[in-house]
């Protein structure tokens, strides 16, 4: 039944041949071959379903079957409506603020010390960039923080809207410019969140991360982690 409602034959058969991810497809001639379908329409569903990120395929291995990932989908969708409007992103980036503070509980008491010791290692990091005459903005390090807190979620819709998230922070070229003192307040909330997950204190690191997600609304301003909270916004 549920096949039935795609609207793609090459979709139909990849799902309903029992391939698992790294299997290796016959080439579209041979599809094309067994089935009756036209190469010219294989080929183009075949886009359809690398551009999801189903199948893969290179000159030496051919077509393979990769594992299911919600990334791919949505981060198209997304940079999609950011070449259309890229004011779309404020509302991505609410939906992003509600699916962090949501799954936080959840998602830090699957942190392993390891994890733990990740994040501090991002914090020690993104400091020693903002503490040379010449800042660096530390992007890889904002971005790899908060995913590393979700990233053992057993849930790939919410972990495949996160990093879509950060995908398009950096379409819009948020990644590229900053006050020094936004960015100082930014890692000192990130320093407090992580000091209170390696103390195991949930709830405030929840707190701290809910007034962390004010901050891109107040860029260009110094403010202080004291600062007062009104509602979820960007960060």
């Amino acid at each position: 039944m549920i096949l039935s409602q795609l609207d793609s034959d090459f979709l139909r058969y990849l799902l309903a041949n029992g391939h698992t991810p790294g299997d290796r497809l016959p080439s579209l001639n041979e599809i094309s071959a067994t089935t009756g379908m036209s190469v010219g329409k294989l080929r183009e569903q075949f886009e359809v379903a690398r551009a999801l990120g189903l199948v893969d395929a290179s000159p030496r291995r051919g077509i393979v079957r990769t594992g299911y990932d919600f990334l791919p989908a949505v981060r198209l969708s997304l940079l999609v409506a950011l070449a259309i409007d890229p004011g779309y992103f404020a509302a991505f980036s609410g939906l992003r603020a509600h699916l962090e503070t949501a799954y936080w509980d959840e998602a830090v008491v699957l942190l392993t010390d390891e994890d733990k010791e990740r994040l501090r290692e991002l914090v020690r990091s993104a400091w020693d960039k903002l503490s040379v005459p010449r800042i660096q903005i530390p992007f890889q390090e904002h971005r790899e923080l908060h995913l590393t807190i979700y990233r053992r979620l057993a849930n790939p819709f919410v972990v495949g809207i996160l990093e879509a998230y950060w995908d398009g922070y950096e379409a819009v070229e948020l990644n590229t410019f900053a006050d020094l003192g936004y960015l100082q307040a930014v890692w000192r909330y990130h320093e407090a969140i992580v000091a209170a997950i390696s103390a195991g204190e949930v709830v405030e690191g929840k707190r701290l991360l809910v007034e962390h997600m004010q901050l891109l609304n107040a860029r260009g301003a110094p403010m202080e982690m004291t600062a007062p909270v009104d509602a979820l916004a960007l960060a």
